[in-house]
């Protein structure tokens, strides 16, 4: 404290201390940080300058969003991962190391049709991480004839509505679009006064404000963990692309129970 002639007392801080202060910052800010990682051939093409062509990008957000693709559409075939990104936030710290994050933000291209791509995000970005990421993501592909589809989960705790729902109804799929989307939703727009939340709405926010056709399909379940049902929703989607996704009649079986057994052991308090 110090005392000065008028007689008020200041507060008197150090400049080492400021400077300690902006340091942690630094360093929490350098954490946050949403890292690309991708194979050589396409680093090498955006080190260059050179954005990469796609016609067609699908974001699958959440489990049963991202294991719909696994069983459906993924086959290793047809797909090559190219990519994945690490964020790091409040959620991650649990997570067994590196290879974990790396695996639950993933890219693929198709090997035939290397316009398609897929990312699958199981992991969760933070607030202020979405900006960031969506920037990141989208800004290394051509906007021109871009065109974007997102797959959400949601829990239909969060649905607002008048009617009542039997528990025949979920899972069920609703759609949100931008203004420059020229196809018609496969199931009903979004009812108000519900609203997007997270990475589908920063990514729709994104395509919004440059004018990149987007839509959200966003998949309302009452169940919390994985799912096969609520994965089966999910089908109609991907029918609107025509011949550019291949979608399996029937799941492939050993993607399938792995990905059920883990939702089981998650979702047991005992465990």
């Amino acid at each position: 404290m110090m005392a000065t002639f008028f007689g008020e007392v200041l507060s008197v801080f150090s400049r080492a201390v400021q400077e300690e202060d902006e340091e942690i910052y630094r360093e929490l800010e350098d954490e946050r940080e949403v890292h690309l990682h991708w194979i050589p051939d396409v680093a090498e093409s955006l080190r260059c300058g050179t954005k990469l062509p796609c016609s067609q990008f699908i974001l699958a957000v959440g489990h049963n969003a991202t294991g719909f693709l696994s069983m459906y559409v993924l086959t290793p075939a047809r797909w090559t991962k190219v990519g994945h990104a690490t964020v790091w936030n409040e959620r991650s710290r649990a997570c067994a190391g590196p290879a974990d994050l790396d695996c639950r933000c993933v890219f693929y291209r198709h090997k035939d049709k290397p316009l398609v791509w897929i990312c699958q995000v199981s992991c969760f970005i933070a607030e202020d991480q979405l900006f960031q990421w969506t920037e990141k993501v989208l800004g290394c592909f051509q906007q021109r004839e871009l065109n974007v589809m997102v797959l959400s989960d949601c829990s239909v705790i969060d649905y607002k509505t008048a009617d009542h729902l039997d528990s025949n109804s979920a899972p069920f799929l609703r759609a949100v679009c931008t203004s420059t989307f020229g196809g018609r939703p496969l199931c009903w727009s979004l009812e108000q006064p519900n609203i997007v939340t997270g990475l589908p709405a920063a990514v729709l926010s994104h395509c919004q404000v440059h004018h990149i056709p987007s839509v959200l399909y966003q998949c309302y379940s009452d169940i919390s963990s994985t799912d096969s049902v609520t994965m089966q929703t999910y089908k109609p989607t991907l029918s609107s692309l025509g011949d550019s996704i291949q979608v399996e009649a029937s799941p492939c079986l050993d993607v399938l129970q792995p990905l059920l057994h883990g939702a089981d052991v998650h979702s047991n308090l005992y465990m």
